[in-house]
């Protein structure tokens, strides 16, 4: 969702040659293949086929492949996006080997480093080149750092670039065997479904909240292993579980749910422009500007306040918000203008 915009971009650029690497970080079809094919994406040139494996062990095998392609198409700027362990990785290789980076989503910050991906924002931004920052929180972060504001440009959030792309089609789709009114719900954080006490404890929630509003929880690979623990324990007709979802059929749920429940950061975000009211049981947030100006809610994994917050939406009170600054539908044109101009 972040790549494709940009790829766009630079390629209204003359004289600028761009090739996609796949580092297979993320493999499963439903959260890789049908993303390049429903958002229009050139093909991978290069597939690093890494696949599952723990974070050092992921993070090793990314950097060795990412190696070898760098040093076989010397490129001259390699453009990173988010905060997953191929971020971090494809930035450290092109550091050692004097090749730019370029940092889509700089600078933001949860403030807690036993999140894996806070580690990975963090290196990330100390050794890029360019740091193009979604909000001005991220400027701030930075700079409290002691990054080169030379280094820094506020572009805004190239993933509304996406929504506001496909939104239309997914206005269009057909939502089948889901009412009018349901909770959309997302769950993939290690800190979250490996913790199985508190997973069964969720599912209790959910459960509880689906005897006022259907549930409807797309489950991510790592959260259907751990929900196996369960067996086929406590979901009902009022909990519909499904497959992983491609972006335009979620874009869709997303856009009509009396309500979100997520951990992710990415749906914070994707809520606060399309004003759906989101509560995310996480204690902390990389995007807290989703929290001040949006439309999200930090209940942490506090289970009961989960379910007030619902009653409470459910009761017409809910959090408006308003979209931020610069998510507009135009980053990465002014991604792409930065790359151009600075490469």
């Amino acid at each position: 969702m972040k790549a494709a915009p940009v790829i766009r971009a630079i390629s209204a650029f003359n004289g600028v040659d761009q090739f996609v690497v796949h580092t297979g970080q993320h493999y499963d079809f439903n959260m890789s293949d049908v993303f390049f094919q429903e958002l229009g994406m050139p093909a991978p040139q290069f597939n690093l086929q890494v696949g599952s494996a723990s974070q050092a062990q992921q993070t090793a095998q990314i950097m060795s492949r990412f190696e070898a392609v760098v040093l076989q198409e010397k490129p001259d700027l390699v453009i990173v996006y988010g905060d997953v362990n191929s971020t971090v990785a494809a930035a450290l290789v092109c550091s050692k080997l004097l090749v730019k980076v370029a940092h889509v989503e700089a600078g933001l910050r949860s403030f807690d480093r036993t999140m894996p991906e806070e580690i990975n924002r963090v290196l990330t931004d100390q050794v890029a080149d360019l740091l193009l920052t979604p909000s001005e929180d991220g400027n701030r972060n930075l700079a409290r750092e002691g990054v080169d504001a030379k280094r820094v440009f506020l572009v805004g959030n190239v993933m509304i670039d996406t929504l506001v792309r496909m939104l239309p089609r997914a206005e269009q789709s057909v939502i089948e065997d889901v009412p009018e009114r349901f909770a959309l719900v997302t769950l993939h954080r290690p800190s979250n479904v490996d913790d199985l006490t508190w997973l069964s404890k969720m599912l209790d929630s959910l459960q509880a909240i689906s005897k006022e509003l259907f549930v409807v929880f797309p489950v991510h690979p790592r959260t259907r292993e751990r929900l196996a623990a369960f067996g086929s324990k406590r979901t009902n007709g009022t909990v519909k579980l499904l497959e992983p979802l491609p972006y335009l059929s979620f874009l869709a749920l997303q856009r009509r749910a009396t309500a979100v429940i997520t951990d992710s950061g990415g749906i914070q975000e994707e809520t606060t422009f399309l004003r759906v009211p989101c509560l995310t049981v996480r204690e902390n947030t990389e995007r807290p500007i989703t929290v001040d100006k949006g439309t999200n809610i930090l209940v942490g994994r506090d289970l009961s306040r989960l379910q007030r917050e619902i009653e409470l939406i459910l009761l017409g009170t809910r959090k408006v918000g308003q979209v931020p600054p610069l998510w507009d539908g135009h980053a990465a044109e002014r991604i792409a203008k930065v790359i151009v101009s600075q490469s």
